[in-house]
């Protein structure tokens, strides 16, 4: 078998970036433009990332096309070009609804449901290929280096557009929108130019009717054991997206701008977490990928503990302290669930490794989707029944640790390392 390089893996890292500088435009500025600028409700842009997410559910069909004969570079680029396309149509949609309500939000429903599928036969297929072509002692490193990738897009774009984009007009937006997607197009056609031709493709038996294919697939109890933890364990980790902030400036009276600082310091966290994994776990033995994901799940139960602990105690608990271990415990499990993902994908035979990556993409998509909206109700609704902050947003919190907890013994059987795939 022909393994992916270390330059290679760099490359396809940058394809990750593109997607998450494409995709934090439509999930944050537009965000922004919809709330602020166009003094919209924000239930309208969290329906439509609502709706992002579940076009997510087309993962499965994306994974198993790009199994068809091996071949996934086609389906990465293309991918990657309709997803910034998809977000022009956004960007457009957004500054249609002041002119035409329903217009706007009938053009940004199509546009939010094709980038939901668009990342999907991106990312899907780009985590195929790299589980099939990255020999099995750097898939955690593997994943570390993409998902730091993802993550520095996101970083950088956020940071350019947002000095881009003063002073605001509606032709700025667009333009700038227009830019950011034809640089990831670009990028990703240069990163993935000749980079499929130098490994091994899927053997001819790959080819299967989908419904036979994801039948095969979930027919394997370990595939379908895998997609409940990363259900599972997804829900737990979107549960505080949406209310960490809220909970700091109701309980400890953290201004926007501590607010932010705090949610900085998180990401900080997470930044560290993924680097330890991606240091450490690829140099350990048989195993190392199930120590990092437990471990990252019950850190990140820990954690949650302690923010709820400080919650209850009020101002001058170590509130930071918390949230920076939440990040990085969040960090390390992350990057350590994604290559047990890619360590599995193999699992039985190359041929079907986009097919168990849609399946369990598209886990991860619904709980992403249902665990942010979740934990805020029921925020409110603690809030509501105990008429205290504290103990609304703690509950959510020892909720969230206690789905940890039994994430972390549910992974303790959903990732394994299997035996090396023969090659065809």
């Amino acid at each position: 078998m022909r393994h992916l390089g270390w330059f290679d893996i760099f490359r396809l890292g940058l394809v990750q970036a593109g997607i998450g500088s494409v995709v934090v435009l439509t999930t944050s500025t537009l965000n922004r433009i919809m709330v602020v600028e166009l003094a919209l409700p924000a239930s309208l842009s969290g329906a439509l990332v609502a709706l992002y997410y579940m076009a997510q559910l087309s993962r499965p069909n994306w994974g198993w096309r790009s199994d068809q004969g091996g071949a996934r570079s086609p389906w990465i680029l293309g991918g990657v070009a309709a997803l910034a396309l998809a977000a022009l149509a956004a960007a457009f949609g957004t500054l249609l609804m002041p002119r035409s309500l329903a217009a706007g939000i009938a053009v940004s429903i199509l546009a939010y449901l094709a980038i939901g599928a668009t990342v999907g036969a991106a990312a899907t297929s780009l985590l195929a290929f790299l589980a099939a072509a990255t020999h099995p002692a750097r898939r955690a490193a593997a994943a570390t280096i993409t998902w730091l990738m993802m993550i520095l897009g996101i970083a950088l774009t956020a940071t350019l557009v947002g000095r881009a984009l003063d002073p605001y007009s509606p032709a700025r937006l667009m333009w700038i929108v227009a830019c950011v997607g034809l640089a990831a197009a670009a990028l990703t056609a240069l990163a993935l130019r000749g980079i499929e031709a130098r490994t091994d493709k899927a053997p001819p038996e790959a080819r299967l009717p989908f419904r036979q294919a994801m039948a095969e697939v979930w027919a394997e109890p370990q595939s379908r054991l895998f997609a409940l933890f990363v259900f599972l364990s997804m829900v737990a980790y979107f549960m505080q997206e949406l209310i960490l902030e809220p909970f700091a400036g109701h309980v400890f009276g953290f201004t926007p701008g501590q607010s932010t600082s705090m949610a900085g310091l998180q990401n900080g966290g997470v930044f560290a977490g993924m680097l330890t994994v991606g240091a450490a776990a690829s140099g350990l033995g048989r195993g190392s990928l199930r120590f990092w994901t437990v471990g990252g799940c019950l850190g990140s139960a820990a954690a949650l503990g302690a923010v709820a602990a400080a919650g209850f105690a009020g101002p001058g608990a170590p509130l930071l302290p918390a949230v920076f271990a939440l990040g990085f415990f969040n960090g390390v499990f992350a990057v350590a669930a994604i290559g047990s993902m890619m360590q599995l994908a193999g699992a039985g035979g190359p041929g079907r490794e986009g097919t168990r990556m849609g399946l369990w993409g598209a886990a991860q998509a619904v709980a992403a989707g249902a665990g942010g909206l979740v934990g805020a109700a029921a925020a409110d609704l603690l809030r509501a029944a105990t008429g205290s902050d504290a103990a609304g947003y703690g509950g959510v919190f020892l909720v969230e640790a206690a789905l940890f907890l039994a994430a972390a013994a549910l992974a303790l059987r959903a990732v394994v390392t299997p035996a090396p795939a023969k090659s065809a």
